[in-house]
């Protein structure tokens, strides 16, 4: 689990990171004893059931089952892999990491968390111009004619760059900024064939972009005045902490409402997801100046598996639909679009009839094929031979790729039905230009392929399990006494040999290494379910006697089983039942027997 990570590390930044701490900056605890409560963040609920143990720092849920450490929380919560999960705790602890000690790795290091600095500076500089003084004036106008509230200026850190073409060029001076430093960070440009500077952004409406994790990492800056031969939006270029194909806008404030309702409505710019925040609806997110690619649609998988696409009523913003079909498809999401009425865009429609109004147009948006068909159907003659051959030519195209026959025949008898031909004409046509279109792979089909959940221990079982994890003065009786093959369930099997491991090896040193010797959430999950249940359990060392002599019974209960059922062959000789009897004789007797130390326990 620890990867490219080593275990020194890994334990230095769990030291540093009290888990208590963590969760408490995202959820608010109460004390209930010696451990804390919440509500957990990973299923609806109304009574708290989230268990947080500062003592053996991990977490789990009673609801759901979700459990682990500090890492498994910031990955679980932040939807992210153990890698990121990693970094952030250590960036949070101001911990180097090992992975990052290479040759040319510090000087990159340092170099981002330059440009980062950078821009969390001259983004506060901007919000300050916006809020405080005379440049700021025309962009605090527009806002107000845009209907923006306060609260949203303050939670999208909207700013202003003023009107000049050397203001950040002289406060960069002023900070102590090197200009090619500024210049690398997308902020000022260098004059060509000179070496003097002038800043990017002037006189513009600024909207921070930031990263999943709420650091600015670039610029988005609205014109105000009326020119028209000036570009409406100017955007921050690509640089060292900023690829456009791969952020979001809104995204480190929508991610928790993504979880929670389980599809990302998607939207064109700033202003309209900043509507849909004012108007209530926040699992909404905006691709940053570039149309949506493959690894936009990557990273809403991690958070969602169906998206909602809302753009503009316009022909632009519907054609605009229509071609990210292929990176969502690829990603294995659902996809429904959502129509807003003409001309309204989704601001407009939000400023006039209400955030609720627009949640209704989202909850029936229709399947993105459906209003396919629909656009074809009403952007060419369908009375005409040729509008016909078009839209059953596109329509199959765009469907083939999903690689689903139920789809594929379900929209031929569609097309089929507004078109007024037979469905199996429309079905002709459909396999003919399958020929001509490559399917896009889903991952789905890999996600199909994973094993299904191991059902729950039984409760000698967890028992056991809870004994061993807690009570360390049981770990030497129990590796002397506990046969292995009298535990059925493979979870609690591995959990229990990994512990005795881990004693008869002298290196245990407690929860965490169990917990990082597990790349599994449920076995994860088990481990700490065993650990946070509070119950006192008197008498342990009985406890584990009496559970340990019924798991040994139970397995010889199914070796007689077994015999039973191979003496009833009747191709037996005489002489081969009457070793299954002997073989039976000596099972029962071996229940009586109390249990004894294992001969290989040396």
């Amino acid at each position: 689990m620890a990867g490219l990570f080593s275990q020194a590390t890994l334990d230095q930044i769990r030291a540093a990171s009290d888990i208590v701490d963590v969760i408490g900056a995202s959820l608010p605890l109460k004390r209930a004893g010696a451990n804390f409560l919440a509500l957990c963040p990973f299923h609806k609920e109304k009574t708290p059931s989230f268990n947080v143990n500062p003592h053996k720092q991990i977490f789990h849920c009673f609801g759901c089952h979700k459990g682990g450490d500090v890492f498994t929380f910031i990955q679980e919560y932040e939807n992210i892999t153990f890698a990121e999960a990693v970094k952030r705790l250590a960036e949070r602890s101001k911990i180097p990491l090992e992975i990052e000690q290479h040759a040319g790795q510090p000087q990159t290091r340092f170099l981002k968390e330059s440009l980062l600095q950078l821009h969390e500076q001259i983004a506060q500089r901007w919000q300050n111009a916006l809020a405080n003084e005379a440049a700021g004036e025309s962009a605090r106008a527009y806002l107000a004619k845009r209907g923006v509230a306060a609260e949203s200026v303050k939670l999208f850190r909207l700013g202003c760059a003023p009107e000049a073409w050397d203001d950040t060029v002289n406060w960069a001076k002023s900070k102590g900024y090197e200009l090619p430093l500024v210049e690398q960070a997308g902020l000022i440009i260098r004059k060509e064939g000179e070496t003097r500077y002038y800043d990017r952004f002037r006189g513009r409406l600024i909207f921070p972009i930031c990263d999943e994790q709420g650091r600015v990492i670039g610029f988005s800056g609205r014109i105000l005045s009326g020119d028209e031969k000036v570009a409406k939006y100017v955007n921050s270029p690509e640089t060292p902490i900023f690829t456009k194909g791969k952020v979001f806008f809104g995204l480190d404030k929508s991610k928790r409402a993504l979880l929670d309702k389980q599809f990302a409505i998607i939207c064109e710019g700033q202003l309209d997801l900043i509507a849909c925040f004012t108007g209530g609806v926040q699992n909404v997110v905006a691709p940053q100046g570039t149309a949506l690619t493959a690894d936009h649609a990557r990273i809403l998988k991690r958070y969602v598996d169906e998206v909602v696409l809302c753009f503009d009523s316009d022909a632009a913003g519907q054609s605009a639909a229509i071609r990210i079909l292929d990176s969502l498809l690829a990603s294995g999401l659902a996809i429904r679009v959502a129509t807003i009425p003409k001309p309204h865009d989704p601001d407009s429609y939000i400023k006039e009839f209400g955030g609720a109004a627009f949640q209704r147009l989202i909850d029936q948006a229709e399947g993105f094929f459906d209003f396919y068909l629909n656009r074809l159907c009403s952007t060419h003659d369908i009375s005409s031979d040729k509008g016909q051959l078009a839209v059953v030519k596109a329509m199959a195209e765009s469907v083939h790729k999903t690689g689903s026959g139920v789809l594929v025949d379900k929209y031929a008898q569609k097309t089929a039905s507004r078109l007024g031909v037979s469905p199996d004409a429309a079905r002709l046509e459909f396999k003919k230009a399958v020929r001509s279109v490559p399917r896009v792979q889903s991952r789905t089909e890999e996600e199909q392929s994973q094993p299904e959940a191991m059902p729950r221990p039984s409760l000698q079982e967890f028992w056991l399990l809870k004994l061993l994890l807690v009570h360390e003065d049981l770990v030497d009786w129990l590796a002397e006494h506990l046969d292995l093959t009298w535990l059925q369930h493979e979870r609690v099997r591995d959990i229990v040999s990994r512990r005795l491991s881990f004693n008869a090896q002298s290196g245990h040193s407690g929860t965490a290494d169990l917990l990082t010797a597990f790349d599994s959430a449920s076995v994860q999950s088990l481990i700490t379910e065993a650990l946070a249940e509070q119950r006192p359990i008197p008498n342990p060392l009985q406890q584990a006697k009496d559970i340990v002599l019924r798991l040994r019974n139970q397995s010889i209960d199914q070796h007689l089983s077994a015999l039973i059922q191979q003496a009833s062959n009747s191709a037996l000789t005489d002489a081969e039942r009457l070793v299954i009897l002997r073989q039976q004789q000596e099972l029962r007797a071996s229940k009586n027997q109390p249990l004894a130390a294992r001969a290989d326990t040396s």
